[in-house]
């Protein structure tokens, strides 16, 4: 039987029990480490679970996951996933190559920063297309979440912001903010301006978790701490939402 199991958010305790049951039952035990980020070590979860991990990379994951799968077909194997299990589409591929196989698998759910930012206040069924950015210096030309924002119109757009955790490199709304102001001036659409209402986060899920909302000259200014962050620009609010949004700058 191959588990993939969420993780949650912020640290070892955020697992499920059902998934910390599974756990415990496992010959073997992965955790993705290139998609996200927890707030504690690894060490801190083979204490907990009682187990110890395995990290996989990138590399492993995608170019090793007949390997895992194979080990799945014989064994009860857990693929521990930070936040959600699919809410990275990466893990779809190991998922579709286990049911290939006829491997057993179990998906054990979990929160995810795509359910986690409802607490800003803005309503979830309003977000549009969800996009990245990545890190400027890997993509110079890039456009894709600026035309993001303009297809998204009056909705919510949510943007997940780059990291590289083998490097401790992640991306911050600061930086995020001069991205988008970079690819403005190349484009000049009006879509970014200092007078544009948007809402940093970080570390949504944890016990110190910032979110900030204001015009894009105030916020760009504001340090949100350790990783990771995340950015929102509101679309068409409703007037409740306008209110929860107010209670954050």
């Amino acid at each position: 039987m191959l588990y993939l199991i969420g993780l949650g958010l912020s640290n070892e305790k955020d697992i499920t029990v059902k998934g910390l049951e599974a756990i415990k039952n496992c010959s073997k035990v992965y955790l993705e480490g290139y998609t996200s980020l927890l707030q504690v070590s690894k060490e801190q979860l083979e204490e907990y679970y009682g187990k110890e991990i395995i990290i996989a990379d990138r590399e492993m994951t995608e170019q090793g996951d007949e390997k895992i799968v194979n080990e799945a077909s014989s064994n009860d194997v857990a693929f521990l996933i930070i936040g959600d299990v699919f809410s990275a589409t990466t893990h779809i591929q190991l998922f579709k190559l286990a049911c290939e196989k006829n491997v057993k698998v179990e998906v054990i759910n979990n929160a995810s920063v795509l359910n986690a930012v409802g607490i800003v206040g803005l309503e979830l069924y309003k977000y549009g297309k969800i996009t990245s950015i990545p890190f400027i210096e890997d993509h110079p030309q890039l456009e894709t979440p600026y035309n993001v924002l303009k297809e998204n119109k009056d909705m919510h757009t949510l943007f997940l912001l780059d990291l590289k955790p083998g490097e401790d490199k992640f991306m911050t709304v600061n930086s995020a903010f001069e991205i988008l102001e970079k690819i403005e001036e190349r484009k000049k659409e009006g879509l970014i301006s200092d007078d544009t209402l948007v809402v940093g986060c970080a570390r949504l899920g944890c016990s110190d978790f910032i979110i900030k909302s204001g015009k894009l000259s105030e916020i760009k200014k504001f340090d949100f701490g350790k990783p990771l962050h995340c950015l929102i620009i509101p679309g068409k609010m409703h007037f409740v939402e306008e209110e929860v949004v107010e209670m954050w700058k």
